[in-house]
């Protein structure tokens, strides 16, 4: 960050073209500042204690893994070597329902996660699954979603997919290698997401007249039921999902982040099973046959200088879904939408104003299709506003957390529930002059959308009408509109 922010100070006093541009080197300045906005909750001493207490104690709980269920194996991934995989830690104390969960994956692996929900409310309830995110992604770290969804009557499923956090890193073989690699650019597949997303999906809407049964092994043709009913019958997976009963199977969402937010943007599509779309950066455009994730990467992103070409993942990915297995290419039908940051893992100055339009490319093809969509961006946020992992860099804004956790539910309520009031929850003004953001901003701006990037929702309304609005930074009402 300290580097990010004396190299635009230099080139920008130093009369660069970025300032024959335009740009505003000192408000970009202050812009950036706002991914550190969530290190203060870190440091403090309460959180810190609490925090320490539960890498202690979870770090005991796999210790006595290994000797109470010794075939699963659950490393080397990044939650098993570091302490930074227990999210956010003042969440934990909460009186809903929290099912634990282990179910076989279609390459062999175990699978490990949570179902969740209220203790009060529907016999029937809607449904979301929560894909997490790749390399450092673990399930924990998206309790926030499943705390809000769950109060706010949804089941939600949450999980580990297959080489991260508490899942298997492995199969079983003739698969041991299948999806093992978590996402990893280069290296790595999408399997672990799509497949995985797949797998949870099936598990979600298990019952005792239907017990989960997985899928076959997508490389090697293989069935690994057996070890899936072996390992019921020891007391070690889960036959079906315990909260069975409250899910409503006629009513599902799927939301993820990262690669969970790229799977669950594609799966929102191509399965039928699924009714609506959250993606936390970022919404993408189902293709096939579906570009390979380096390559998606590399693509080419906003100049960081004029004519200096700087690939997109400086800032934001590729509109395309990518490192999808091969299949029929999904068609645009279900609602989906967008929530990003101005900046993605390492906070990377814009030394020229950008395309405004450039984070709501894959939304502007959904309204294209005619589906109802949406993309909010988050001033000053990045590829963590939807993460919550304890580090102070690259960081997150106060507030990101709390706008996605509202839309997340508005968006679900409107197209699962068929909530005619979701439509004023979406359209809301809170986030645009927010006191909490105000008192920490160095403008005491309390407007949590970019001004880089334009935020846009483009919805049928309750009453039948369309509302197109192209900048929520801005502001807007419903107004009439045609249906």
């Amino acid at each position: 960050m300290a580097l990010a922010l004396f190299g635009i100070v230099l080139l920008m006093s130093s009369g660069s073209p970025a300032a024959a541009a335009g740009a505003d080197p000192g408000r970009e300045v202050r812009n950036l500042t706002i991914s550190g906005q969530r290190a203060a909750v870190l440091a403090d001493p309460a959180f810190a204690a609490r925090y320490a207490a539960e890498v202690a104690r979870h770090t005991a709980e796999r210790l006595a893994l290994r000797v109470r269920d010794p075939e699963r194996n659950p490393d080397p991934n990044f939650c098993t070597i570091t302490p930074v995989c227990e999210g956010d830690v003042r969440l934990y104390d909460w009186d809903g329902r929290v099912e634990p969960v282990l179910f076989t994956a279609r390459s062999g692996a175990t699978l490990s996660g949570h179902v969740w929900a209220a203790r009060a409310g529907a016999a029937k309830r809607p449904g979301v699954l929560v894909i997490n995110g790749s390399i450092a992604g673990f399930e924990r770290a998206y309790w926030w979603a499943a705390r809000a969804l769950a109060e706010a009557g949804y089941v939600v499923l949450t999980f580990d997919v297959q080489g991260e956090g508490d899942s298997d890193q492995f199969g079983e073989a003739p698969d041991v290698l299948e999806g093992s690699r978590a996402g990893l650019p280069v290296l790595g597949d999408g399997l672990p997401f799509y497949d995985g997303g797949t797998d949870a999906l099936d598990f979600f809407l298990s019952t005792p007249d239907s017990p989960y049964v997985p899928r076959a092994s997508r490389t090697s043709g293989t069935s690994h039921a057996g070890k899936q009913s072996r390992r019921v019958a020891a007391g070690l997976n889960s036959a079906y999902n315990p909260l069975w009963r409250l899910v409503d199977p006629g009513s599902l969402g799927v939301t993820g982040h990262s690669f969970g937010a790229i799977a669950a943007s594609y799966l929102g599509q191509s399965d039928p099973r699924l009714d609506a779309v959250v993606a936390w950066d970022s919404l993408c455009t189902p293709v096939q046959p579906a570009p390979d994730e380096l390559p998606a990467f590399l693509r080419r992103g906003p100049d960081l200088l004029p004519g200096l070409p700087t690939p997109a993942v400086a800032y934001g990915f590729d509109p395309e879904c990518f490192s999808a297995p091969p299949g029929p290419q999904p068609v645009l039908r279900k609602p989906a939408l967008g929530i990003n940051g101005d900046y993605l893992l390492t906070p990377t100055p814009y030394l020229t104003p950008p395309d405004p339009g450039f984070k709501a490319r894959s939304s502007r093809a959904y309204s294209a299709a005619g589906v109802d969509t949406g993309n909010i961006t988050i001033r000053g946020g990045t590829h963590l506003e939807q993460f919550f992992v304890p580090l102070p860099a690259p960081g997150a804004s106060l507030r990101g957390i709390d706008l996605s956790a509202d839309y997340t539910v508005a968006w679900f309520d409107k197209y699962l529930k068929r909530d005619p009031g979701a439509d004023a929850r979406l359209l809301t003004d809170r986030w645009r002059d927010d006191p909490a953001t105000r008192a920490v901003d160095p403008d005491h701006d309390g407007n949590l959308f970019s001004y880089h990037y334009r935020s846009r929702l483009d919805v049928h309304l309750a009453d039948g009408t369309r509302l197109g609005c192209e900048d929520l930074r801005a502001g807007c009402s419903p107004r009439p509109g045609t249906s």
